[in-house]
């Protein structure tokens, strides 16, 4: 397993993986997403925007981001997101993919807080969320519009713990 900062040819696996209804359904993406959409995110990222991605055998199975606060007094803030192809969820692909994402808040861009929204619904997401330190701070009510109806989502985040 590597995991790697994402590259604009990381685009076709990217796009398979997003194209998938656990993981549309799952995040704010939409379905049928192109390879030239996520060739073009890719390609054009802003500089707040950290992506990793997880290979395995030459091919991305998973990715995930840190979208860096730019207002001045959240400059300690980001938001959490991320995905796993459904054919490797539930094999440690997703907690290597988060821990690295938080290696990289807590000790390299000193962020404070990492935040993320879950839908309510989704309890794999929610039990490697809470495995990982981060706690239910409210609900988001008709949070988002997702297969013909609105549904509900955690706000979730995470404090780095204090140094021993």
């Amino acid at each position: 397993m590597i995991i790697r900062a994402a590259r604009p040819e990381d685009a076709v696996d990217i796009c398979q993986t997003m194209a998938q209804p656990e993981c549309y359904g799952n995040t704010l993406q939409l379905p049928y997403p192109t390879e030239q959409m996520w060739h073009q995110r890719l390609s054009g990222k802003p500089e707040n925007l950290h992506l990793l991605v997880v290979e395995l055998q030459g091919r991305v199975v998973a990715n995930g981001g840190l979208e860096l606060s730019t207002a001045p007094r959240r400059r300690h803030v980001a938001n959490l997101g991320m995905a796993v192809h459904p054919e490797f969820q539930g094999q440690g692909v997703g907690t290597a993919l988060l821990s690295a994402l938080l290696e990289l808040a807590d000790n390299w861009l000193a962020l404070r807080r990492v935040e993320l929204e879950v839908y309510t619904g989704n309890q794999p997401a929610l039990a490697l969320y809470r495995k990982q330190g981060f706690e239910v701070e409210g609900t988001a009510r008709e949070y988002a519009f997702r297969d013909g109806h609105y549904v509900d989502a955690l706000l979730m985040a995470r404090l780095r713990p204090q140094a021993g």
